[in-house]
C-alpha cells in the first residue's frame, strides 16, 4: 500500500541522500579522513558470516510476498544457472549482510543493487551515447560503500563464472575499486554544478576495449543501435494487427495478455494508471505523451530479481507507423528499507524515479511513476528498447573484464558524487591502495559466501522447499 506522508516532509527529505552545510573542500577532505580512525580502511577486508546470519533462503522465499506466484519457478531457474545468477536475484540477501560489515556514516543516494550486469550504454534525449547504471529498482539513500562491494563482489563472481585464475580476478575487482577511488579524488576537485553536468561517453570507452574482437563486436553493437529505430524493427517483431487495431505478440510464458477477470478490468486500470502517469510528468513531456494512443498492454518477465513482480510493456501509437512503447514495472520497497531506513517518497513509484534523476547523468524523457487503481500496486515507467547497448560480459577475457569493472567503478562514483560529498568520501579512501585491498578481500570472500547460498538454493529446489522452472 503506498504511504501518505506530507509534501512539506517529502520535500524536507528528498536531498537526505548526502546534503551538507558549507564547508571548505579541504575541511571536508580532512573530515573524511578523521574517519579512518573510527572506521578504519581495512576494517572493510575480508568477510565472515555471523553466528546468527538469516537464513537466505529464507530471505528470498519472504522476498516473494506480493509477487505473481506462477512466475517465481522462473525466478529460481534463472537463478540457478550459476552462482553469479543466484547473486544477481539475491539482493535482498546481500543487504542483510551489508547491514552487518564495517559502516562510515556517509550516505549517498545507492544504487541498492549494484552488480556489474546493471551497468551499460544508453541513449540521451540529444541521442548520444553515455555510460552508466541503468537499474534503480532498489535505489535509497544509504551508505556509500554498500554499492562498491556489491559491485566489487559482481565482479570476482563474474570471473569465477568465466574460469579466470586469482590473480586475473583479483586485479579485476583492484580495476572497479581503485577507478572509483581515483574518479572520486577528481569530483572531490570539481565544483557542484561541474559533477551534476558531467557524462561519461561511451563510444571513447569502446576504443579502449583491450581485445580487438571485443572491441569490434561493441562497435558493431553502437551501430546496430543507432539503425535499429523502434518504428522499423520492434514494432513488426513484437506487434500484430488485431482488425485495425496492433496488438501485442503472445510468447508465453515470458510475454502474455491477462486473462479472465483480470482482462475485464483492463482497460479501466490501464486509463487510471497512466493517467497518473501522465501527471508525474514533467509539462513540457505531458504535451508529447498526449500525441499518442494507447492501444494495447502485456505482461512481460524480465531479469532476474524482478521475475514475480509485475512488469509490462505497453503500446501507444501516433500514426500507422509511429509507436511509443513503454516499460512498466512493479515498484516495491527497496531491499535496502529495513536496514537503511524508509523512503521518504509517497509511492515507491517516485522513489525509484528520483533515485535513478538523481544518480544518472541524463535521463529517459518519458521517466514516471503511477499507482494501481486500488493502491495495491505501485509502478515506475519508462521507455523500452531506448538505444541500449550492453557490453557481453560472458564473452570477455580477463584484460576486457578489468577494463569493464574499471568503467563501472567510474560510473559509480560519479552517481554517488552528485548526490554525496565527494570529497569526504576521497578523503576517506584516500591516495594508495589501501582502500583497493580491503575491497578485493572482501569480494573474493564473499564470493565464497554466494557460492554457498547457491549450493543452499539448489538443495531446496532439490527437496521441494522452492519450485523452479527453466525457462
Amino acid at each position: 500500500m503506498a504511504r501518505h506522508r506530507s509534501k512539506t516532509s517529502r520535500s524536507a527529505k528528498a536531498h537526505e541522500a548526502g546534503a551538507v552545510g558549507f564547508r571548505s573542500r579541504a575541511e571536508r577532505i580532512a573530515a573524511g579522513r578523521e574517519l579512518r580512525e573510527k572506521v578504519p580502511r581495512k576494517s572493510h577486508a575480508g568477510w565472515q558470516a555471523p553466528a546468527r546470519r538469516p537464513d537466505p533462503i529464507g530471505l528470498l522465499i519472504d522476498s516473494n510476498k506480493g509477487r505473481i506466484a506462477a512466475l517465481l519457478p522462473i525466478r529460481y531457474g534463472r537463478m540457478l544457472k550459476s552462482p553469479f545468477a543466484f547473486f544477481r536475484g539475491a539482493a535482498a540477501v546481500m543487504a542483510s549482510d551489508l547491514a552487518r560489515t564495517p559502516i562510515t556514516g556517509m550516505r549517498v543516494q545507492a544504487c541498492g543493487d549494484c552488480h556489474i550486469m546493471n551497468f551499460g550504454a544508453f541513449a540521451t534525449p540529444e541521442r548520444n551515447l553515455i555510460f552508466d547504471i541503468n537499474d534503480f529498482d532498489e535505489t535509497l539513500p544509504a551508505p556509500w560503500e554498500w554499492d562498491l562491494k556489491r559491485l566489487a563482489a559482481s565482479v570476482q563472481l563474474a570471473g569465477r563464472s568465466a574460469a579466470f585464475k586469482l590473480r586475473e580476478r583479483e586485479r579485476a575487482v583492484q580495476a572497479a575499486a581503485r577507478s572509483y577511488r581515483a574518479h572520486m579524488a577528481d569530483y572531490a576537485r570539481m565544483r557542484v554544478l561541474d559533477i551534476w553536468y558531467e557524462r561519461i561517453d561511451f563510444e571513447p570507452l569502446v576504443r579502449k576495449i583491450p581485445e580487438p574482437k571485443n572491441r569490434e563486436l561493441t562497435g558493431e553493437e553502437i551501430d546496430k543501435a543507432r539503425k535499429t529505430r523502434v518504428a522499423d524493427h520492434i514494432f513488426p517483431t513484437i506487434v500484430r494487427r488485431k482488425g485495425e487495431s496492433p496488438i501485442i505478440k503472445d510468447h508465453p510464458p515470458l510475454l502474455f495478455h491477462e486473462t479472465g477477470r483480470q482482462r475485464a478490468l483492463h482497460r479501466q486500470q490501464v486509463e487510471h494508471a497512466f493517467a497518473r502517469y501522465r501527471e508525474s510528468l514533467r509539462a513540457q513531456y505531458r504535451v508529447l505523451f498526449d500525441r499518442f494512443e494507447y492501444c494495447d498492454m502485456a505482461m512481460k518477465v524480465v531479469g532476474v530479481g524482478s521475475v514475480g513482480t509485475f512488469c509490462a510493456v505497453a503500446l501507444f501509437m501516433a500514426a500507422n507507423n509511429d509507436p511509443l512503447f513503454l516499460q512498466i514495472k512493479e515498484a516495491r520497497a527497496s531491499v535496502l528499507e529495513r536496514y537503511a531506513g524508509p523512503s521518504s517518497f509517497a509511492t515507491h513509484g517516485e522513489r525509484v524515479v528520483v533515485g535513478q534523476r538523481l544518480m544518472q547523468a541524463a535521463g529517459d524523457v518519458f521517466l514516471g511513476w503511477t499507482v494501481g487503481l486500488e493502491r495495491h500496486r505501485e509502478f515506475y515507467i519508462r521507455q523500452l528498447r531506448d538505444m541500449k547497448v550492453s557490453m557481453a560480459v560472458e564473452t570477455m577475457d580477463a584484460a576486457d573484464l578489468a577494463y569493464y569493472a574499471e568503467a563501472c567503478g567510474w560510473a559509480l562514483a560519479l552517481a554517488h558524487a552528485r548526490s554525496g560529498d565527494a570529497a569526504m568520501i576521497a578523503g576517506y579512501v584516500g591516495s594508495n591502495d589501501s582502500f583497493d585491498e580491503a575491497i578485493t578481500r572482501f569480494a573474493d570472500d564473499y564470493a565464497d559466501q554466494t557460492e554457498r547460498d547457491y549450493a543452499a538454493l539448489r538443495k531446496a529446489v532439490k527437496v521441494g522447499r522452492i519450485k523452479a522452472a527453466a525457462v
